[in-house]
Order: structure tokens, then C-alpha cells, then sequence
């Protein structure tokens, strides 16, 4: 029996009456990839106010990772309920928050003892390690680059880089953020070719000492191991090497965010252990909590402990519902070896994404690291002009005939797959017919327009 089940047109009549009510109650800032609201969900399946069955590609922006209301998870949370459910980490600690602090040093890569705070989101838990690194360098300034996404925050949105929809209109920004290009050999900043470039873009910031900031005032580059909104683009193997030579060099500590690319996303629990990538500094977030609020830094613990006492907290850090959660979420990735499951999944997919790349010109690149993968899309490969209304199309076929995606990339051209890495490979060979015929559809579509024009 398929997963997905279509009962009604996608939005189905309740969907459309809800939208009608979120349109007048709700602002329009927020952003809805799909006009479908959902009843409930379980594993890779959720289920709309229509009673239609859709595969899950978008994860929540990945935080989905061990799946949607997973039994361990929901455990877990009932048994903290039964409990207590808030009373400030800042005034009565309990012991679920050293008990992830403690599994999250163990476990995030870098070397030395470590330490953890924990915060809400993945933008608060990035402006937490640019204070922290500020402080323990006794330097202002910070580097990011092109292409990054690191949250809605002010200083996280100084260091974002997309304009719309993030950033325009809501200048200035926090000072003393310095942006370079990334690792993007399909679109080189620099014109060059990989491997003969020998990863120049790394190289540059040397460069940017120079030039634009001195290596002395610089606090800490902040670096996505793989790009997340920009694109899910993966750097070569020699980037982060470099990269991590020349800053401890110089002395500036290296920030990975790993707000989607952690737990097991990338085929191992950071993609910084992928990568040759040696953080100072770890953010986190998404799927760590199974779908509940909370987010993390950890770090070596000389580096952490720099700021002093009532510097860093929150009234709802460390929330102890979600502490618990994401215990029971380390403990599922572990013991269904996740990691394992992300690779094979990406495995799948880009088998099948090949043969798409050579049918179809609109399947300018496919990359990506484990179950972290994309499709960017194009309207010419030799120009690579980005196909972003064609982008468009495919998505809104795709939830229009049961797969929900969301799409990335500064040029909105990217489909990105976020899917629960409990996924079946039925359902994972589901929803690939699904975009298959998505991508068909489109490619067609625009070959027709073309003949016309012609």
C-alpha cells in the first residue's frame, strides 16, 4: 500500500478555509512553503485537515531527523510532564540539562575538554558563541561568507547572507562582520576550476587580512561545514583543512554551525567529522529535540568558560521537556545507527538523481554529503542560469501530487531533501517517482514553451 493517499485536490477544501483565516489573523511575514496544513504525522507521513497522506521531504527545515513524533521522544516527554514543566535553569537547575550538556561534550567533534550552554534556537545559539568567542579573544570583528544562513537574530542576520527575504528592510546591522566568498566550485566566485585552484577561495583569506580586516582583530570565522539555505553545497575535501590552518595561525577561532547539517544528517553526527573541519565552537539545533525547542553551544571549555557568571542563559533555556527529548533523540540515533541509514539514503537518492542529471538540462548539479542532498536546477548548463521559477514548479507539483519539499539557494533554485532518516525505501522510492515526475513535468513543459518561441 503507497504512503501517499490523495483524497481531495491539493489544498484540499479545509486547507483553503484555514488559509483564508490565517490571511486575516496572521502577519504576512510568515512564510508558508505549502498552502497545506497539517492533523498529524508519524515517521515520514504526515496527514492533512483534508485526510490526504503526504511523504515528508522537508523534515520541519530538518529537524526531523529520527522522524515525526517518534515513540521514544514522545516517551519521554510525557514522563518530564508528569514532572515539572518549566522552572528556569537560573533559579532551580534540574538534571536533565547536565545530562545532555554532558552527552553533547562527549560527542561533538574538537579536541580537549569541552562544555555546553544551552539556549532555544539555532540563531540564539549563534549569537551566544559570537559573545563567547568575543569574549575569550578580547576581539570584535568576525568573518562569514557568501551564501551562509545562520538565523533571523540581528547579529545572526549580519552574518546571513541572502538579502531577500532576511535581510532587506531591516538595516543596519550589527558591525564589524566581514563576508567572503564560499566554496561553491559550481558557481566560483573566482572563475576557477577545481582541483587546479588548489581551493584558492580558502587560501583568499589571506587576502582579506590584507585588505579589508586585520587577522589580529578578528574574533572567529562562522562557517556552515555545508551550506543550508544557500544551497546544500559541499566544499571540496582540501577547504576546511586549509581554512583551519590559516586561522589557528593567526589565532581566530572557527565556529561550525551545525544547526542543520547535526545528528546524523550528513552520515555522521557532525559534518564537521566529514570534512577535516576542527571547530573551536559547535552550534546546534533542529534535530536535536525531535521537533521541540532547543538549541546548543559547545566548545572547549577554556573558550566557554570565558564569559562570567550570569552572562549567558535564558528564562526558557535547557527547557526540561526538551532536554529529556533529546536524550531520547542521541539515544535513537545511536541505537538505529542513523548515520549509517543517512548514507545509504543518500546513496539511493543520487543513484537515481544521475540518470536525471543526463535526461533532463534543468538538472544543472547534484551534490551533497549523506542524506543531506540537492538538486540545483538550471535553465542552460553552459550558462547555468538559475532555474528559479522552474524551481517553483517542480515544489508545487510535488506537494500538489503528495511529496512535501522545500527549496534553498540564494538563487531559489535548489530542491533540497530533508526527510526523516527513519523514512522506509518504499516511501524514499515513492516520493523519488513523485519528483521524478515533478522534474518531467517541468522539463517538458519548458521544452514546449522553447519550440514555441522558436
Amino acid at each position: 500500500m503507497s504512503s501517499i493517499q490523495l483524497r481531495t485536490s491539493i489544498p484540499g477544501p479545509r486547507s483553503q478555509a484555514l488559509m483564508k483565516r490565517r490571511n486575516a489573523a496572521v502577519v504576512q511575514a510568515v512564510y508558508h512553503a505549502t498552502p497545506v496544513f497539517v492533523a498529524r504525522a508519524e515517521g515520514a507521513v504526515v496527514e492533512d485537515v483534508d485526510g490526504n497522506r503526504l511523504i515528508d521531504f522537508a523534515g520541519g527545515i530538518g529537524c526531523l531527523n529520527t522522524g515525526h513524533r517518534a515513540p521514544a521522544v514522545v516517551d519521554a516527554v510525557r514522563r518530564q510532564l508528569d514532572r515539572f514543566l518549566h522552572t528556569s535553569i537560573n533559579v532551580l537547575p534540574y538534571e536533565s540539562y547536565i545530562a545532555v550538556c554532558e552527552k553533547l561534550n562527549a560527542i561533538v567533534p574538537g579536541k580537549g575538554p569541552k562544555k555546553t550552554v544551552l539556549v532555544n534556537t539555532g540563531a540564539e545559539a549563534v549569537e551566544n558563541a559570537i559573545k563567547i568567542a568575543r569574549c575569550y579573544t578580547k576581539r570584535q570583528a568576525i568573518i562569514c561568507f557568501e551564501d551562509a544562513f545562520h538565523g533571523r537574530t540581528y547579529m545572526a542576520m549580519a552574518a546571513t547572507s541572502k538579502t531577500h527575504p532576511y535581510k532587506a528592510g531591516f538595516e543596519p546591522f550589527p558591525s564589524d562582520v566581514y563576508r567572503i566568498p564560499y566554496a561553491y566550485c559550481f558557481r566560483c566566485s573566482y572563475s576557477m576550476k577545481y582541483p587546479s585552484c588548489d581551493v584558492h577561495c580558502a587560501r583568499h583569506i589571506e587576502d582579506t587580512f590584507k585588505r579589508v580586516v586585520a587577522a589580529e582583530s578578528v574574533a572567529a570565522v562562522i562557517v556552515e561545514p555545508i551550506l543550508g539555505e544557500g544551497g546544500f553545497v559541499t566544499p571540496p575535501a582540501e577547504f576546511y583543512p586549509t581554512l583551519g590552518a590559516i586561522c589557528r595561525k593567526h589565532g581566530i577561532l572557527l565556529i561550525a554551525d551545525e544547526v542543520q547539517t547535526g545528528f546524523a544528517r550528513t552520515g555522521a553526527m557532525f559534518a564537521s567529522e566529514r570534512l577535516g573541519l576542527e571547530p573551536d565552537l559547535v552550534t546546534m539545533a533542529k534535530s536535536l529535540t525531535g521537533g521541540l525547542p532547543m538549541a546548543a553551544v559547545t566548545g572547549r571549555a577554556d573558550i566557554m568558560d570565558a564569559p562570567g557568571a550570569g552572562q549567558l542563559g535564558g528564562t526558557f533555556a535547557g527547557n526540561p521537556a526538551a532536554c529529556e527529548a533529546a536524550l531520547a533523540v542521541l539515544d535513537i540515533i545511536e541505537k538505529e545507527n542513523l548515520c549509517a541509514r543517512a548514507n545509504l539514503l543518500g546513496e539511493r537518492f543520487r543513484k537515481r538523481a544521475a540518470k536525471w542529471q543526463t535526461q533532463w538540462e534543468l538538472v544543472g548539479e547534484v551534490r551533497g554529503l549523506g542524506a543531506m542532498q540537492a538538486l540545483e536546477l538550471v535553465r542552460s548548463r553552459t550558462t547555468r542560469q538559475p532555474a528559479d521559477e522552474e524551481t517553483k514548479q517542480v515544489s508545487q507539483y510535488c506537494y500538489e501530487h503528495g511529496l512535501v519539499t522545500i527549496t534553498a539557494g540564494s538563487y531559489s533554485n535548489v530542491i533540497r531533501l530533508l526527510m526523516p532518516l527513519v523514512i522506509t525505501d518504499a516511501q524514499m522510492d515513492e516520493a523519488m517517482d513523485v519528483l521524478e515526475a515533478a522534474l518531467a513535468h517541468v522539463a517538458e513543459k519548458k521544452g514546449a514553451l522553447a519550440a514555441q518561441l522558436t
